[in-house]
């Protein structure tokens, strides 16, 4: 084995550093947003006396007596405190969107074409599978 230090790229080191300080501060909004439910502080789409019911029907049941939106439509009830802390889940699966959009300019920078075309291709499709336009995926 050799001796020799593999050093990272400076756009290794801004994705890695982007990664790991947006998956925590994804956990800490979950965190805050979990207890802005618990707590009340807003009022939930489901009362929590019903959502009990409700988590033993099955998923359609869930859906209809919950008047609760498939897909991308839980945006619409932001506002309401168990649906606000989607906000963390989203940033967290939405953090290698956001690292590859700082590393389309740095590649431009560095005159790397090549780089900045498949970073922004990257972007390009996990913006539309997450969008669920195909019609695929778990929604």
């Amino acid at each position: 084995m050799s001796n020799k230090s593999v050093k990272a790229s400076p756009e290794q080191v801004t994705y890695a550093n982007l990664l790991y300080y947006g998956c925590w501060g994804s956990l800490a909004l979950m965190v805050v947003t979990y207890l802005i439910y618990v707590l009340g502080i807003l009022p939930p789409h489901i009362p929590l006396d019903v959502i009990t019911q409700l988590w033993s029907q099955r998923v359609g049941v869930y859906l209809s007596q919950g008047n609760v939106p498939t897909g991308w439509g839980w945006a619409a009830l932001i506002g309401q405190g168990d649906f606000l802390n989607f906000l963390g889940i989203v940033l967290l699966a939405g953090m290698t969107i956001v690292c590859y959009l700082t590393l389309i300019p740095a590649f431009l920078k560095k005159k790397d074409p090549l780089m900045a075309t498949i970073a922004v291709l990257e972007v390009i499709v996990l913006t539309v599978a997450a969008s669920g336009i195909f019609g695929s995926g778990g929604h």
